[in-house]
């Protein structure tokens, strides 16, 4: 079957109403004491990113409430913990800086949207602002804020993202180890990769 797709704003528009007054203008360009607030509080957001051939990433991103600072109205700074090494987020703003990130609080059903340019950087100074359990960021990611604004609440209303009936249980879902072990084809029990995994993830945390 072939299916037509909408190519233009215009065919766009002719399906979506306009936005209104509130939503085309809440974007303030600027990190208010509000949103300062509101980083304060959140302890998750995630990172789009875009690669030199085009191609797209998002990745999740996490500590303690406030772990990413607001250094000023338009600067914020993010450490980066241990992880996967595949750097697929910072290998892409080294070589296509533009950043868009989305701030959650637990509970609550507004998120918070920011887009800017973003620089990696290893300043002793700003890293020390990021020690945590004795130990340092493998470096810190600074944006300098382009756009700041509300997202509406309805699609984590949708979601029911933080209603606890709608929690699945997680023994509905294969374990990681499990989902690695089909993918990769691993001569190896689930059971040992999710033991490797959850380890490294108490021991490398920071």
């Amino acid at each position: 079957m072939s299916m037509r797709y909408l190519t233009s704003e215009a065919e766009l528009r002719a399906i979506y109403r306009q936005p209104s007054q509130g939503a085309a203008g809440k974007d303030i360009g600027r990190i208010d004491k509000h949103m300062a607030h509101f980083i304060s509080l959140s302890p998750f957001l995630c990172i789009g990113t875009m690669g030199p051939r085009g191609a797209s990433d998002v990745s999740p991103r996490g500590g303690e409430p406030g772990f990413v600072h607001v250094l000023g109205e338009r600067t914020l700074a993010m450490p980066d913990r241990p992880g996967n090494n595949r750097l697929d987020t910072l290998i892409n703003i080294v070589n296509n800086p533009g950043v868009g990130l989305a701030f959650f609080i637990p509970g609550f059903e507004d998120v918070l949207r920011v887009n800017g340019v973003a620089r990696i950087t290893t300043d002793p100074e700003t890293m020390g602002r990021f020690v945590t359990e004795n130990k340092p960021p493998i470096t810190v990611t600074m944006i300098e804020v382009k756009e700041a604004y509300l997202h509406c609440p309805k699609a984590v209303r949708r979601a029911g993202l933080w209603n606890p009936e709608a929690y699945v249980d997680r023994a509905t879902f294969p374990t990681a180890g499990q989902i690695y072990r089909d993918q990769l084809a691993l001569e190896v029990e689930a059971e040992v990769i999710d033991a490797s995994l959850e380890q490294d993830a108490r021991e490398r945390l920071y």
